[in-house]
């Protein structure tokens, strides 16, 4: 992959978490109710702080500052290893389809889990690149 293309690939990549990013951060919203439940799973096995919109503003600007960096290539790959990392709580908290019963709801959450999985898969991409 030609340097060029290399940096199309992560501004384009980065862009999207930091923008995304800094928007959670700003208005955690509904976010930190969809969060809610997946939290309360992850307390009874690890001390993580009770202060939800605090866990997810924190998440937020992991995908800011990740996204960031990524979109200006600096540190690149554990860039996108933290976007990884946050990217998979976010993906389980806020698209868990396999608890939705009503079947429109089940199908966007589906379409929003499946898409998160390949936006991993390219964040694993970028990951791996030794460029």
């Amino acid at each position: 992959m030609n340097n060029l293309t290399r940096a199309a690939a992560r501004l384009l990549t980065g862009s999207t978490y930091a923008l995304l990013g800094y928007e959670a951060w700003r208005t955690p919203g509904v976010r930190v109710d969809l969060a809610a439940p997946t939290l309360a799973a992850i307390r009874r096995h690890l001390p993580i702080p009770q202060e939800d919109e605090r866990l997810v503003r924190g998440n937020a600007a992991v995908q800011t500052i990740a996204g960031t960096a990524l979109a200006l290539g600096i540190l690149p790959r554990p860039a996108a290893m933290a976007l990884i990392g946050s990217l998979i709580p976010t993906t389980v908290a806020g698209h868990a389809f396999w608890a939705s019963t009503d079947p429109v709801a089940k199908k966007m959450q589906t379409v929003q889990f499946v898409k998160n999985m390949a936006m991993i898969g390219g964040l694993i991409f970028a990951a791996a690149d030794r460029g």
